[in-house]
């Protein structure tokens, strides 16, 4: 039991580090995508690990299933720490938002698109819509959802449709 409980201090010494001095492991993992790898990920892993396969050990369980509902904690601690780790970095801002936010963004149309002229579209970006001017190549309807393609003015982007696979034959 004392093993799994120090595994569980290195672990929050570890998340403890990462909140106060940032991703400890930066650049280390950059190679493997995502936030999986993340010294707050891996640090709430293996906490978890320690502290759950201590506790079940307390219980008066032997190691070997100890150690799987150990891990079965890390599992489901570091998930969770993940899950934290990407509300936060995608959560909204104070910011002001520009035109060029709006940039690789989904939004729908308002009002129909002309093919040689403007119609309006709303782009949601971090919980504010942005209404703005679009030109497209083809016509498009009103409610069709759109991708937004490159920026032409301060109030007016270019858009296309959403690829629909469903439609597709």
């Amino acid at each position: 039991m004392t093993t799994f409980l120090v595994i569980g201090v290195i672990g929050l010494v570890l998340l403890a580090l990462s909140l106060v001095l940032g991703d400890v492991f930066d650049g280390a993992f950059d190679v493997l995508a995502g936030d999986v790898f993340s010294s707050a990920v891996l640090g709430a892993f293996v906490s978890a690990t320690g502290f759950g396969a201590a506790a079940v050990q307390g219980f008066g369980a032997p190691t070997a299933i100890a150690l799987p509902v150990g891990l079965a904690a890390g599992v489901v601690f570091g998930a969770f720490a993940v899950w934290l780790t990407r509300l936060i970095r995608d959560g909204g801002s104070d910011a002001t938002l520009t035109t060029d936010d709006a940039i690789g963004r989904d939004g729908r149309v308002v009002t129909a698109i002309p093919a040689d002229g403007f119609g309006v579209v709303n782009i949601l970006i971090g919980g504010h819509t942005l209404r703005l001017n679009a030109k497209a190549d083809h016509p498009i309807q009103p409610g069709t959802q759109v991708h937004v393609t490159s920026v032409l003015s301060p109030s007016a982007v270019t858009v296309a449709p959403v690829w629909d696979e469903i439609d597709q034959p």
